[in-house]
């Protein structure tokens, strides 16, 4: 693994854990009504396509369990798409995709 793609995973990691912190006793309607929250969230998933975005090729297909494409989508569609963030596919993305994600994340590095 490249020093590069170590760092890279390490910031994915960390953000997808602080993103599961963050809606951990939290309810959905919560996330239209804090604005902390709605703006962390949105930032957490920017980091972390960003991070995706920038693995080497040969990180990617050595782990193509981890959803590259999805990850990158995110975050372009997040910054494009600053105007119109559909927040039920923040949500959903923060309370059953990253907990997923975290435990590979976590595999990989042991």
């Amino acid at each position: 693994m490249l020093r590069t793609d170590k760092v890279r995973i390490r910031h994915i990691l960390d953000a997808s854990k602080e993103a599961v912190e963050f809606v951990k006793g939290r309810s959905r309607a919560e996330l239209d009504s804090d604005r902390k929250l709605n703006l962390s969230l949105v930032r957490l998933m920017e980091v972390i396509g960003e991070a995706a975005r920038g693995m080497s090729d040969e990180f990617r297909t050595q782990h193509p369990e981890l959803p590259w494409k999805k990850m990158v989508g995110m975050r372009d569609r997040l910054i494009h798409g600053y105007y119109d963030v559909d927040l039920d596919v923040v949500w959903e993305t923060a309370t059953e995709d990253l907990p997923g994600l975290v435990a590979k994340l976590e595999s990989i590095l042991r």
